[in-house]
């Protein structure tokens, strides 16, 4: 009988159903088959709800998982790697766990940094011949009734037009199917309808701009919004944050903005602030939606933000 002259670790799918749907049951029927001719012991589970890949990834995890290979969009990612940075194991062992994506969702953002696209097969080549590659996570931290609650993001951090966007993104959805056009029709929404925050930004303990915010970025990748190039210089792995922030422009100055969305000019424009750091602080009173990834969430008040690096393992092609 066969056997391995090596080891295999135990691996843990997590797989979201409703990211990219109409090809699910023939990528999944492939994965596993792909797996089971690899003689590959796995343990996968399917998300039943928002949130739910954050519960299983911190399950499997805290039972000894090492390697998590996600099977959605960028927000299924995000509440993996949520699941990942607030599972009861200690950091050393953290900074062990491999990452793989084989990208499903609308925008898919952080697997266009690596080069991964909806080539499925590709993805799934990459997760077993790539590079585990230390990379950052982001860490929002903001107090909630004098206690000190996280949000995290792998990709990017928006305010602003960023979120209402995404909001809208997802709104058109059952209408229009998930789209990349979906965030431009998203976006035109929200440049109308975004009212500036009263807002100070602080990066690594200096003062930056005080001003009505309307749009804000912080991120480790350069993607967002399905293609948008907000922050060209992002890395995930360098261990800083960069960040593009805008007041209220005009509207002949939206219109200037809008051809450097996808090209990577966009901080190159005189009105866009850039911001490069460790970590950024904001000081306002106003309540603030975000969006972590393309997943939705809000608060009141301050908060800060800080990168994490090489918090966590990503699965890369070899030439990165």
């Amino acid at each position: 009988m066969w056997k391995p002259n090596f080891v295999f670790i135990m691996l843990g799918i997590i797989i979201n159903p409703k990211s990219g749907k109409k090809r699910f049951r023939h990528q999944r029927r492939f994965l596993f088959q792909f797996l089971r001719r690899r003689h590959q012991p796995f343990t996968y589970r399917v998300t039943l709800y928002a949130g739910h890949a954050t519960e299983l990834a911190r399950e499997l995890v805290e039972g000894g998982y090492e390697q998590l290979l996600v099977l959605g969009g960028d927000g299924t990612l995000n509440e993996v790697v949520t699941g990942i940075m607030d599972a009861r194991i200690d950091d050393e062992k953290r900074q062990r766990i491999q990452v793989g994506l084989i990208p499903r969702g609308t925008g898919n953002d952080y697997g266009r940094f690596w080069g991964l696209t909806r080539d499925f097969r590709k993805a799934i080549d990459t997760f077993f011949s790539g590079k585990p590659t230390p990379i950052d996570v982001g860490r929002l931290t903001y107090q909630r009734n004098g206690e000190e609650k996280h949000y995290y993001f792998i990709n990017s951090l928006g305010f602003g037009v960023d979120p209402l966007c995404c909001y809208y993104a997802e709104r058109l959805k059952p209408y229009i199917g998930a789209h990349h056009v979906n965030y431009v029709f998203g976006l035109l929404k929200a440049l109308v309808e975004q009212q500036v925050i009263p807002m100070s930004v602080y990066v690594d303990g200096k003062h930056e701009v005080t001003g009505g915010l309307f749009v804000m970025s912080l991120a480790d990748g350069p993607y967002s919004g399905g293609g948008m190039k907000l922050n060209p210089k992002a890395d995930p792995r360098d261990g800083m944050l960069n960040g593009m922030f805008v007041e209220k422009p005009t509207f002949g100055r939206v219109m200037k903005a809008l051809p450097n969305l996808f090209n990577g000019k966009l901080t190159e424009i005189d009105f866009v602030h850039s911001i490069e750091g460790k970590e950024v602080e904001l000081k306002t009173t106003k309540h603030l939606l975000i969006e972590c990834d393309g997943v939705l969430h809000h608060f009141m008040g301050s908060c800060r933000v800080e990168c994490l690096h090489h918090a966590i393992q990503f699965v890369a092609p070899k030439d990165f």
